[in-house]
């Protein structure tokens, strides 16, 4: 069913820029069809993606202006969609969406394919922070770098967003965990589950990892062509930044790969599933509200920021 019009706070960019450029205009609700529904944001999350996306350096095009930015969120559903659902109005899901939607809004449309139920043990802010960190984490570790119980992993950034999933990820599935991260954060990526925590200012990683399945590559650069070395023949380097230099995997006897996250229900119930548990815990760094989005990007652009940056859209999450 369809609902009166009703107009709604959105953060969006009319032009690519700085933070200067993100307005919060006042926009229609948007309608849900189908098989998507309609929900209430109490949080969503900031990702590097949106700042990228800010700056006119990913995937939006002048067409698509203006712009509701932000992927993922955890709320309510509001109103359902035309086809039959398992869902009912209040039902507290979280979402990794595609990028012809947005986040930073007080409702936003989500696919049924985008979902699952909000984990039980943790709040909203919380689950915000989770959906698309950690599909690219548990997309990276077990897609692409197929890894095994067992197996040895080198996870580059373990105290950010994405890194810190993948040290708990990796742990859960009974995989060695080697991360490299700034000396103020080797206590906290030990307490997630780090077998040995690196310095990376103090001390050259290719001096204590050896023997690696899998580098996870959330930094690039020197730090990526430094890597190769550390991997065991036939292992592989899977890199968030785009795909690794195929003449430098050749030259090493091992394989790389490039990928960008996609929505999975059935890995996002999982996870839910892995923190419900207790085996993986959420680290949100700061929440900011939504009209503050400029602020909350700047943070995470220019700060060295330990888990995940949230904004808080709902007042009681």
């Amino acid at each position: 069913m369809e609902i009166a019009m009703t107009t709604m706070k959105a953060v969006r960019i009319h032009r690519f820029g700085g933070p200067e450029v993100l307005m919060l205009d006042d926009v229609p609700w948007p309608q849900p069809k189908d098989d998507e529904v309609l929900v209430r944001v109490h949080a969503a999350s900031v990702n590097p993606v949106d700042y990228k996306i800010r700056a006119g350096s990913y995937t939006v095009k002048d067409d698509q202006l203006p712009y509701t930015l932000g992927r993922d969120l955890s709320g309510t559903v509001e109103l359902l969609g035309t086809r039959a659902h398992t869902l009912k109005v209040g039902d507290p899901i979280f979402a990794f969406i595609g990028v012809d939607r947005g986040t930073y809004a007080e409702y936003a449309v989500v696919k049924a394919m985008e979902m699952a139920a909000k984990p039980e043990t943790i709040d909203h802010v919380q689950a915000a922070a989770v959906p698309l960190a950690g599909l690219t984490a548990w997309q990276g570790l077990f897609d692409h770098g197929q890894l095994q119980a067992g197996q040895r992993v080198l996870v580059h950034g373990g105290a950010g967003g994405v890194g810190h999933f993948a040290i708990q990820f990796a742990k859960a599935k009974g995989a060695t965990v080697l991360t490299t991260a700034s000396g103020t954060d080797l206590d906290f990526v030990r307490e997630l589950g780090a077998d040995e925590a690196i310095d990376y200012k103090a001390d050259r990683f290719e001096d204590r990892a050896r023997d690696i399945d899998v580098v996870f590559d959330l930094v690039a650069g020197e730090t990526q062509d430094r890597s190769w070395s550390v991997l065991k023949e036939g292992g592989i380097l899977v890199s968030t930044l785009g795909a690794p230099p195929a003449e430098k995997a050749e030259q090493h006897k091992v394989r790389a790969a490039g990928y960008r996250a996609r929505p999975n229900p059935a890995q996002l119930s999982e996870i839910g599933q892995l923190i419900d548990g207790g085996q993986v815990q959420v680290a949100v760094a700061r929440t900011f509200a939504l009209a503050d989005a400029g602020a909350a990007q700047t943070y995470l652009e220019q700060e060295h920021v330990r888990g995940k940056v949230v904004l808080q859209v709902a007042d009681k999450t």
